[in-house]
This record gives structure tokens, C-alpha cells and sequence, in this order.
């Protein structure tokens, strides 16, 4: 099972390069509006998923859950957003490639504090040294992608 849910997490690593090159050149489209190009992706986004939870059903229950919750649980739809906006945003400007190397760093970065620490209600995963050096190496990976052209000239 964990090997399926690993093939899972890089096939959703793939469909983010894929949205974001396909987010920027419909911000391309629709005259460089990024703000627009991200409200058309959210918007279609919104109907998969609107399908999906009803035919997955209860929707009515989930709705009425909703009021007792903290009010930082939402903030994931801004995040969302944010992202959606920066990746049509950037894609044209810097790159796929460059893009997608700095947002996996910030990813990385955040990823292992939120698990060290437990935030957000997270499980506790205490950082390893072994961790630490991956999360070295894949920071070094960043920079050679970033400045590896400068090395030597």
C-alpha cells in the first residue's frame, strides 16, 4: 500500500509542473491577467471537486461542521489560491524549472517544521540527522538547478 500512495505523491508532483505551465500560458491568453487565469482554474477545480463530493456523498454533514471549526482551518483556500496566482504568475517569467525547484525548497523547508514541531494539528515526526542531510542534498540539487550554468564560467 505505501508504495501506491508514493507512486500517488509523485504523480500529484508531476500534475503541478503540468498545472502551472498550463496555468501561465492561459494567463498568456487572457492578456497576462494572472489574477484571471487562477480564478478560471479555481473555478474549474471547483466544479470537479463539487461533483466528486457529492457523488461521494455526505456533503450535508460536512457543511454542518463547518461552524465549529477554528477559523485558521481555512486559511487553506487562501494558500491555495495564493499558489494557483504565483505558479500562472511566474511560469512565463522564470521558468518552469526554476519555479518549481524554489516552490519544492519552500515546500521542504516547511514540510519538515511543520513535522518537527507538530504544527497545524500535524502528527509529531521529530527531525532525524539522516533527514537533515536529505533535505541538505535536495536544498544543493536547488542551487546546481538555480546557478549550476554559472559554475566554471
Amino acid at each position: 500500500m505505501n508504495s501506491l500512495l508514493y507512486v500517488m505523491a509523485f504523480c500529484a508532483g508531476a500534475a503541478i509542473s503540468m498545472q502551472a505551465a498550463i496555468n501561465g500560458r492561459l494567463a498568456l491568453n487572457v492578456g497576462g491577467n494572472t489574477v484571471m487565469a487562477a480564478l478560471i482554474s479555481f473555478c474549474i477545480g471547483t466544479i470537479v471537486l463539487t461533483i466528486a463530493a457529492v457523488a461521494r456523498g455526505g456533503v450535508g454533514n460536512s457543511l454542518a461542521a463547518l461552524p465549529g471549526q477554528p477559523p485558521w482551518v481555512f486559511a487553506g483556500g487562501v494558500l491555495g489560491a495564493g499558489f494557483l496566482f504565483t505558479t500562472a504568475f511566474l511560469a512565463p517569467r522564470i521558468g518552469l524549472t526554476s519555479m518549481l525547484v524554489l516552490i519544492i525548497a519552500g515546500q521542504l523547508l516547511m514540510s519538515i517544521t511543520v513535522d518537527n514541531f507538530g504544527l497545524f494539528g500535524s502528527d509529531l515526526r521529530p527531525v532525524s540527522p539522516v533527514r537533515l542531510i536529505g533535505v541538505a542534498v535536495v536544498l544543493g540539487g536547488v542551487l546546481l538547478t538555480l546557478f549550476g550554468d554559472r559554475i566554471g564560467k
